[in-house]
Order: C-alpha cells, then sequence, then structure tokens
C-alpha cells in the first residue's frame, strides 16, 4: 500500500509542477502574447484567418456563442455525412459498411461536445478515413471549443465596464495551433516508443498459439490517443479503449496517459491566476480541487483494495475482475478516478466491473459536474458556477451582496448559474426515470435489480456530464439510446456554455467595487471550505435518492450474500 500512496503522491506533485511550468506559455497563448511557437505557427494561423475572412474583432456574448454553436452544429452535420458515406470513402480496407442515422447522429453528436460516447466497437465499424478526419478533428476542435469558452469567461471576470470578451474565431484556431497540436505531437511520439501503433495498413490476419484464425486491427492510434487525452476526450481507437495493449501498453505509459488528462485542465487554473493577477483566488479554487479529488481517489482504490468480500474470502485481496494485470489496482484506481472526475471517458478498465463503492465515486464525480480538475476548460467554467453560488449563499448568511473578483452577484449571474448547474441533473434523473419505464429500454439491460439501475443512471450520467465512459453491461446502440444520450449530450453542453458565456458577458460590463470589511474573501481556508461542502451538499440533495437504488444497495446486497 505505501507504494501505492507513493504512486498517488507523485503523481499530484508531477501535475502542479508541470501545469504550473506550462502555464506561463499557455497564458501567452490566449492573450495574444508573442511566444516561443509565434515565429513558427503565426503565418500558418494568419493564413487560417485569411483563407476563413476572420477578422478578429472582439464579440458580446451572444455573438460569441451564435459563432460557437453555429460552429460545432456544422461540425455534427459533417460527421454524420461521412459516416453515413464511409463504405465509398477512401482508407477503408476492411470494406465497413455506412453507419445506421441514428448511430451516426449519436456519435457525431458525442465527438462535437466532447463526451466521446460510443455505441460501437471501433475497430469493427469505423474505417480509418472516419477516424482521421471525423472523429481525431473532432477531438481537437471540441477541446478547443472548451478552453476557448473558459478563457472567454476569464475575461469576463477581469475585465470592467467592457461589452466584450473576446473573439470564437481566434480563440479556437490559436488553442488548436499554439496549444493541441504541438502538444499532441510530442505526446504521440511518446506513445509510440511505448509500443502505441501508428499506420494505415491493412488488418493483420495470423494463426494463434492455440491455433485459431485471428485478426490483428491496425491503425493511425497514436495520433488519435494523444489527442483523445490531452483534449479530454476519451473515445479510443479500439473497443477495449485505454485496456488496450495498443492504445496503452505499459504502466509508464498509462501514468502519463492519466497525467496528460488533467494536465491542461491544471495548467488552466494557473492561467486564471497570471491573467486575473489573483493568484490566491486561483490557488483556493485548485487546492479545493485537489482535496475533493484526493478523497475520491482514497474511496476509490479503498473499495478495489478490499474489493469484494465473495471472492477476496477465497483468493485474497483486491477486485481484479476487468482490469489490466500489468497496471493492478492503484494504477487502475487512479486512472479510473481521473478520467471521471475530468469530462475524459477514457478507462483501462471496465467500470461496469468495479465494486459498488468504486463505481459510484467515479459516476458521483460526474453527478457533480466533473469540477475536479475536470475536462479542458469545462472543468474551469465549472468549477466557477459553484464558486458564484458558494459566494452569493455567503452574502445571505452575512447579508451582504455577494461579490466575486470585486463583481457584484447579482440576480442574472446567479439564475444563470443555478440554471447550469441544474440543466444536467435533469436531464439525468428525468431520462433514467423514463428509461425504467420502458420495456424495451430494458431489454438493454444485462444485469437486473439494483446493478441494472446503476447502468441506466451511469449513462445518462455519462452523456450529461460529457463523460462518455459506460458501464459496458448496458447495450446502448438502439435507436431509443442513440437519440435520448444525444439530447443529454447536446443539452448538457452547449446548455450550460451559452448560460456560462451569458455570465461572461455580465461580469465584463461590470465595474470592479472595491471590498470592505464585510465581503467574503475568496480564497483562503473558510472559501475552500464553503466551496467543497457546497459542491458535496448540492449533489448530495440532487442524487442521494438514486444512489441508493443503485450502487449503495447493490454493495449492502453484496455484503448481504457474503454473511448469508
Amino acid at each position: 500500500m505505501i507504494i501505492d500512496l507513493v504512486l498517488f503522491a507523485t503523481f499530484i506533485i508531477l501535475l502542479i509542477f508541470f501545469a504550473k511550468l506550462y502555464s506561463g506559455f499557455f497564458t501567452k497563448v490566449v492573450t495574444g502574447e508573442k511566444n516561443i511557437l509565434t515565429p513558427v505557427l503565426s503565418p500558418l494561423e494568419n493564413l487560417v484567418y485569411k483563407f476563413c475572412n476572420i477578422n478578429g474583432t472582439e464579440m458580446s456574448w451572444k455573438e460569441y456563442s451564435f459563432s460557437l454553436l453555429i460552429f460545432n452544429i456544422l461540425g455534427i452535420v459533417l460527421i454524420v455525412i461521412i459516416l453515413l458515406t464511409q463504405h465509398i470513402l477512401p482508407l477503408n480496407q476492411e470494406n465497413f459498411a455506412a453507419l445506421p442515422f441514428d448511430l451516426a447522429f449519436n456519435t457525431a453528436v458525442s465527438f462535437v461536445t466532447n463526451t466521446n460516447w460510443q455505441n460501437y466497437s471501433g475497430e469493427t465499424t469505423m474505417s480509418y478515413f472516419s477516424q482521421m478526419f471525423a472523429l481525431s478533428v473532432q477531438n481537437f476542435l471540441s477541446a478547443s471549443t472548451g478552453i476557448a469558452v473558459a478563457v472567454a469567461l476569464i475575461r469576463g471576470i477581469t475585465r470592467k465596464e467592457s461589452e466584450v470578451i473576446g473573439n470564437f474565431w481566434v480563440d479556437l484556431t490559436r488553442v488548436t495551433l499554439f496549444i493541441l497540436l504541438p502538444l499532441s505531437i510530442l505526446f504521440a511520439i511518446f506513445l509510440i516508443s511505448q509500443g502505441v501503433i501508428q499506420n494505415i495498413l491493412p488488418y493483420v490476419q495470423t494463426i494463434s498459439l492455440e491455433g485459431i484464425n485471428q485478426t490483428i486491427p491496425m491503425g493511425p492510434v497514436a495520433s488519435q490517443e494523444a489527442i483523445k487525452l490531452l483534449g479530454t476526450n476519451g473515445g479510443g481507437f479500439f473497443n477495449a479503449n485505454s485496456s488496450h495493449p495498443f492504445e496503452n501498453p505499459t504502466p509508464l505509459s498509462n501514468f502519463i496517459e492519466a497525467f496528460s488528462i488533467f494536465f491542461l485542465s491544471t495548467s488552466l487554473i494557473f492561467v486564471f491566476g497570471n491573467i486575473s493577477k489573483k493568484y490566491k483566488d486561483a490557488y483556493s479554487i485548485l487546492v479545493a480541487m485537489l482535496i475533493l479529488f484526493v478523497l475520491m481517489l482514497g474511496a476509490n482504490y479503498l473499495s478495489e483494495k478490499f474489493g469484494n468480500p465473495q471472492i477476496t474470502s477465497i483468493i485474497g485481496d483486491s477486485a481484479m475482475e476487468g482490469k489490466e494485470m500489468r497496471f493492478g489496482i492503484a494504477s487502475t484506481s487512479l486512472f479510473s478516478t481521473v478520467t471521471t472526475a475530468a469530462s475524459c471517458g477514457a478507462v483501462n478498465a471496465m467500470h461496469d466491473s468495479l465494486t459498488p463503492i468504486a463505481g459510484m465515486i467515479t459516476m458521483l464525480q460526474m453527478m457533480l459536474g466533473e469540477i475536479i480538475i475536470g475536462g479542458v476548460g469545462a472543468g474551469f467554467y465549472g468549477m466557477i458556477l459553484y464558486v458564484i453560488l458558494s459566494v452569493f449563499i455567503a452574502g445571505l448568511m452575512i447579508g451582504r451582496t455577494p461579490k466575486y473578483m470585486g463583481k457584484k452577484i447579482e440576480a442574472p449571474e446567479m439564475s444563470f448559474a443555478v440554471i447550469a448547474i441544474l440543466l444536467p441533473s435533469i436531464c439525468i434523473l428525468a431520462f433514467s426515470a423514463i428509461t425504467l419505464m420502458i420495456p424495451s429500454a430494458l431489454e438493454s439491460l444485462s444485469n437486473p435489480n439494483s446493478h441494472g439501475i446503476t447502468q441506466i443512471l451511469y449513462a445518462f450520467t455519462s452523456a450529461s456530464a460529457n463523460n462518455g465512459s459506460a458501464f459496458a453491461g448496458l447495450s446502448g446502440n438502439t435507436s431509443y439510446f442513440n437519440y435520448a444520450l444525444a439530447f443529454c449530450m447536446f443539452v448538457g453542453r452547449f446548455g450550460i456554455i451559452v448560460l456560462v458565456l451569458a455570465i461572461a458577458g455580465n461580469l465584463a460590463s461590470k465595474k470592479i467595487v472595491p471590498q470592505d470589511k464585510g465581503t467574503l474573501k475568496s480564497s483562503g481556508f473558510m472559501f475552500i471550505v464553503l466551496l467543497i461542502c457546497t459542491i458535496l451538499l448540492t449533489g448530495a440533495l440532487t442524487f442521494f435518492p438514486s444512489l441508493v437504488l443503485g450502487p449503495i444497495v447493490d454493495h449492502f446486497t453484496m455484503i448481504q450474500i457474503e454473511q448469508n
């Protein structure tokens, strides 16, 4: 166990160190300052602006939202077209057929919203063309969109009496060219060095040691794997995702993959401090996130370490079902906690095989809005929603007008924040309840009773939170699940984004009011405690009844069977 604790501590220390180190460059990119890559990439950036007729004029929050929505809706349309016609497009050596419309639509919405929910097996469904030009491209663009929204919110918080919050097209272009592309290239090279494949060769036909004919899939995996993790996308090239040895071959690759999921989101918090010059405020947010992460990781790890008593009484401790021996319990617990704390959804083990408590932890992190470090951009602006809620509650308790960073938090901002927090919750609970009343939908379950409820609850939680991981015992490739999950993904992504941009626009237009003695400081121990309590209480009040019906009953059923 000591070695496992050293692994966890090393992960957190390296994450903070490198995220802080990178944040200086990150800040220069999003503020438009010259940086080390300007001589190389600036000509390409200008070419993009010229070709796309982008003038760089800053936008109001409504213009920013409109541009963002149009761009992403067009992305959905383009992916659907590619998937419906992949059988006649090039780079389809295995002659895969076109996807049915409902699956193509679900997949398109999934990748555009940064969810990457997959109701298909990549190695038996997607051509190389679809993987590279539809899915991988959106891995970059959806990540850039999330970071752009976070940067726009930072501008809204830090500017005063301004009607504009930046230019969406400029933010999207700069983040893609200067942040995501260089990091993805470096990361892909590292993955190739570890054994991740990168080719466009036909699948290999071979005979196994048992004398059975076997097909070994090939493909441009490393390039997609890199942005899948850095952009907290999560969609695997293979059905087994990051538990497949062609995606995640070694313990070192596993550690770096988990690290890369959190890297940009953590760095963005330091960027917030750099731009606002309110370093204590940024660090307080980061500390709150890390405290929650350590709590969730500890609960996940201990649950998996002591395992299912029905099995551990026979073969010893740990729950190794659905896990890779090359990773073990500690690395698997770390990865599953990281991927659901962020909006990534990549998995190096089958979450349906997690113990009930560990499965509940992964689901709870998504239910809270994936604000524990979180997805690229989405984790930051999701946490700011809770910050606004926290300062409002504190203001009510002391009878003062709530303020954050010198800006008054008034009725419009509070309304937008509450609606944004509740939107995914409504989707999760409403669609889970509806699904449980549809007999044909229940046929997709592999397990009855409480675990079946957990499978449905996890699916709609993952979709609404734009995570994409799944309890794979649910067969989701049906018309009902394809359309229902697509709706939740779209609302959970763009409903929140528009409300966040509205908050950014409102805050940007406000004056900065000097703090007085009655103003709650948005940093320090008291604020961190208030923020953590607000997050946990909100999650507990919203989801505790549904968690009781699912994983909690599942846990006590497991214990009761052992006692009998």
